[in-house]
């Protein structure tokens, strides 16, 4: 079953192309990184050069693809898209670069992903504009260079950690995306509930912020399970009622933690005396990867304090306690 709290893509959130935002003046949210962004495209289009390669990074769901999209929207370029676990092999990559025009935008989705051998390939195309492949077989291989036109490559990853520093360094432009704040959220919800042509209550924009982990992806998500309530148990519109009604009903409680997050916090606290408690051993009490768990589960919570790391391991806070109604016992860690 889906997590509707999940930050990852699922195959509902494709409709959010209509959603999204095609130039900085639109783009809600991430002031510094807009406001960077935007020197860097004005200087390049001055200079009449391409664009620095640009790095985003941050948790899932917080915009980066849409940077992207807006990136080259800003340039006046065409944008070609892949992800990086697509990328399997030098020619799948090969081939993309081959398609680029002068001044084009590639965006590589989940870039960490990609295999060592085609991100080696991708160290010239990055600095020189040029494809160093080798062809044929061992006893007759020979390689190739390929002159590429100038482009700007915009990679996009949650594990910035999991990057090769020779891939890293070779971008001029590296961002970090941010957890959005209730008052952008607030405002990220009107602008999606205008797009629906549903009419939402201020109050009720508000709560729905609280309640979507700062994650747009989320917030845009639960509007539309809102919307549906609203239709069939309401008049269409959407009130404060109808949210917490809704938002109820779907297990997203006032800090936006669901049951998978309060079966995290709850198996440290009543398997592990709250903590500290190993990811692998965390991991196979509750039955979830330890890979989910730091890339899914654990930021939210951490950013915002019902979680804490120690050298020991992971440790449930007072405040998780309170926000639970457990008794809340002070951990020999804390």
């Amino acid at each position: 079953m889906e997590r509707i709290l999940d930050e990852e893509k699922t195959i509902e959130d494709e409709d959010e192309l209509s959603l999204r935002p095609k130039y900085l003046r639109e783009y809600i949210g991430q002031k510094d990184v807009k406001d960077n962004i935007n020197v860097f495209i004005k200087a390049a289009k001055l200079r009449d050069e391409p664009l620095d390669h640009t790095l985003l990074y941050g948790p899932p769901g917080l915009g980066k693809t849409t940077l992207a999209f807006i990136i080259a929207n800003e340039l006046e370029s065409n944008i070609k898209t892949a992800s990086g676990p697509a990328i399997e092999k030098t020619g799948d990559l090969a081939a993309i670069l081959s398609t680029l025009e002068p001044g084009d935008v590639l965006f590589i989705d989940e870039i960490h992903r990609m295999p060592k051998i085609v991100e080696e390939v991708l160290y010239s195309a990055m600095e020189d504009f040029t494809l160093d492949i080798i062809i044929g077989n061992d006893g007759s291989s020979r390689s190739i260079k390929i002159d590429l036109p100038p482009f700007t490559l915009v990679g996009a990853t949650t594990r910035v950690g999991d990057l090769t520093s020779p891939l890293r360094d070779r971008f001029g432009i590296i961002s970090k995306l941010e957890y959005y704040s209730i008052d952008d959220l607030c405002n990220i919800i009107k602008r999606t509930s205008d797009v629906f042509g549903v009419k939402i209550e201020e109050n009720a924009a508000i709560e729905l912020a609280k309640r979507s982990r700062g994650t747009p992806r989320i917030a845009n998500r639960l509007l539309k399970r809102v919307r549906d309530f609203a239709l069939v148990n309401g008049n269409g519109n959407i009130d404060i009622d109808i949210t917490k009604e809704s938002l109820n009903r779907l297990k997203v409680d006032s800090e936006g933690l669901d049951d998978t997050d309060h079966n995290l916090l709850k198996s440290i606290i009543y398997k592990f005396n709250g903590g500290p408690v190993g990811i692998d051993a965390l991991a196979s009490s509750i039955g979830e990867e330890s890979t989910t768990i730091e890339d899914v589960y654990e930021p939210y919570l951490l950013q915002h304090g019902f979680l804490k790391r120690t050298n020991r391991g992971r440790v449930v806070t007072e405040k998780a306690y309170k926000h639970l109604g457990i008794d809340y016992q002070k951990s020999m860690f804390d």
